[in-house]
């Protein structure tokens, strides 16, 4: 069973200023982890925040683009993207 990606408005906000790199990028993280899961050990710059928290750096160098997804446990695996953009406002 495939996971469900969400995106928070919050984070849909932040999408619009990245630059397209920054988005495609995103755009392959999402798919990746609809297909196989929260877990993105094979993407460079990936780590853990917490027991259900995760986040990855879309982008290296100034600014930093950061992506914060969180799971949701229950009957339907379902992921939340939580904030996209700059890796200085990003909720740690």
């Amino acid at each position: 069973m495939a996971w469900v990606v969400r995106i928070s408005t919050k984070a849909q906000k932040g999408l619009r200023p990245l630059p397209e790199v920054v988005r495609r990028t995103l755009a392959l993280l999402l798919e990746d982890i609809a297909d196989t899961g929260p877990v993105r050990g094979d993407w460079p710059n990936y780590g853990k925040l917490g027991p259900d928290r995760h986040h990855c750096h879309l982008k290296k160098g100034k600014p930093t683009y950061v992506a914060v997804w969180v799971e949701e446990h229950g009957k339907i695996k379902v992921i939340e993207v939580t904030y996209v953009g700059t890796h200085e406002k990003a909720p740690y």
